[in-house]
């Protein structure tokens, strides 16, 4: 199934990376049917990249205080 291949995926480490893998994979869902495997696991994939773009950019960030 597609969903489980996406979600073993290693993603990219870097900030740049990730936002380009964000595009290709945004491009990706939108040219998908709607309900899909392939857009499900778009879907999927997108949150994924977003938690790790967030992360990156939560270890920017200099501490408070």
């Amino acid at each position: 199934m597609a969903h489980h291949e996406t979600a073993q995926t290693s993603l990219p480490q870097t900030r740049d990376d990730l936002l380009a893998l964000h595009r290709e994979t945004r491009r990706q869902r939108n040219q998908a049917p709607h309900g899909s495997e392939a857009h499900v696991a778009a879907i999927d994939l997108l949150g994924r990249i977003e938690v790790e773009i967030a992360r990156i950019e939560r270890a920017m960030d200099p501490p408070l205080g």
